[in-house]
């Protein structure tokens, strides 16, 4: 008996005549299509704020958060995993994205590497998966076998599992403590899964490590104290937000900034208590770095 295709290689009625239009139809119904993500997203937000919970328990006990995919679903948890660094200041073994393949498989298709269930295995393993990480499994058809392999690594070492996938029943939402379902339906172009799937999952991972990120204090107000400026224009949103914080013109901020290696939070703590970088530093360990607790909470 032949398996039924997943949703998301199903034709989608809508847009049978897509090759017949003009750009600006195409565009239309393109977006069309688009629109319907956010409310998918917004369907699964009890499922994603378990996993965030989750994520938090993770980086606190001192584990990491773990993102493994293949294809486009491999290259967004990396691109979620790599810009949590200059984001929210975390070192980069907190944020890990595995992608069947490896790097190579950043830049073009590396055939097969997502049928290889024990490669998934093999490169969890290779990261010595503990009880304090969270592994997401990250695969558009809930299917991929590698991604499948890195998950049953993962439970057997003990780690906490979630996973995020397009089509619902899929053996990757089952295999996981924490599922995650953003059924979006059929693709406007049968089984491209870099659109609306891979869209809903885009969505889903920059709440996910947002969320996260917020809880754990690297922000306040909205403002990404915990920044790690590694350029110019992150040198001067640092300027911006210490100035906007403790009230101080862009000069002392910049000074301030400089005395505490260009670290956001201490050098607002100087500021607004008059404290040396060292005493500030103090203050904010004592406080488990949440800034609200040394300076009280935003305005």
């Amino acid at each position: 008996m032949t398996q039924a295709a997943p949703g998301t290689e199903a034709r989608n009625p809508r847009t049978m005549s897509i090759d017949r239009c003009d750009t600006p139809g195409i565009l239309a119904l393109l977006q069309a299509e688009d629109a319907s993500v956010a409310e998918v997203v917004r369907g699964a937000l009890p499922q994603l704020a378990l996993a965030v919970e989750a994520a938090v328990a993770a980086l606190r006990a001192g584990g990491r958060l773990i993102y493994v995919g293949a294809g486009t679903s491999g290259r967004l948890g990396v691109l979620d995993a790599v810009e949590c660094v200059p984001t929210f200041g975390v070192e980069p073994w907190q944020v890990v994205g595995l992608i069947a393949g490896g790097a190579e498989a950043l830049l073009q298709a590396v055939e097969g590497a997502e049928d290889d269930a024990e490669a998934g295995q093999r490169d969890l393993l290779g990261l010595e998966p503990s009880p304090r990480d969270l592994v997401v499994g990250l695969a558009a058809s809930g299917r991929t076998p590698y991604v499948l392999g890195a998950l049953e690594a993962a439970r057997a070492a003990g780690a906490r599992t979630a996973a995020i996938a397009c089509n619902r029943p899929s053996p990757l939402l089952e295999a996981a403590e924490i599922a995650i379902p953003l059924v979006v339906g059929p693709e406007a172009i049968t089984g491209s899964t870099r659109l609306k799937a891979g869209t809903a999952q885009k969505m889903a991972l920059n709440l996910l490590s947002t969320a996260a990120m917020i809880r754990l204090g690297k922000v306040y107000g909205n403002l990404m104290v915990d920044l790690r400026v590694t350029n110019q224009k992150l040198a001067q949103r640092a300027v911006r937000i210490v100035s906007d914080v403790a009230g101080v013109d862009a000069e002392r901020a910049a000074y301030l900034l400089g005395e505490t290696g260009w670290r956001v939070k201490p050098a607002i703590v100087m500021a607004v208590l008059g404290l040396s970088a060292g005493e500030a530093e103090e203050r904010l360990a004592a406080a488990d770095g949440l800034l609200a607790r040394v300076i009280g909470p935003a305005g």
